[in-house]
């Protein structure tokens, strides 16, 4: 693309920021984070869920701990062609918690 225009007369210099990522279809991307939050032992994935629009992953739900939290965003960012992660996942307090074991 530079050698198209850094010829032509008046060019001085060519910046080129052009960035070709890959295809990746949204139901693919979204299969392949909630299988990895699926493996995982400690992330309760059932109260997660995964929503995609282009290469931007939004994620819903309630985990245990920080910890989870911050987990399922590394998860997801992981995924092929992931550009943007959206966590919205929350936190339960204690008392929700205990309310939930019993």
């Amino acid at each position: 693309m530079e050698d198209a225009v850094k010829s032509l007369t008046g060019v001085k210099g060519v910046l080129n920021l052009i960035e070709v990522r890959p295809a990746v279809s949204r139901d693919v991307v979204k299969s392949a984070i909630e299988d990895a939050l699926k493996r995982l032992a400690e992330l309760d994935a059932q109260r997660i869920q995964v929503d995609t629009v282009g290469s931007k992953v939004t994620l819903h739900g309630t985990v245990r701990s920080w910890l989870e939290r911050k987990e399922a965003e590394r998860v997801a960012w992981q995924a092929p062609g992931v550009t943007a992660v959206d966590n919205q996942i929350e936190v339960e307090n204690i008392a929700e918690q205990q309310r939930r074991v019993s």
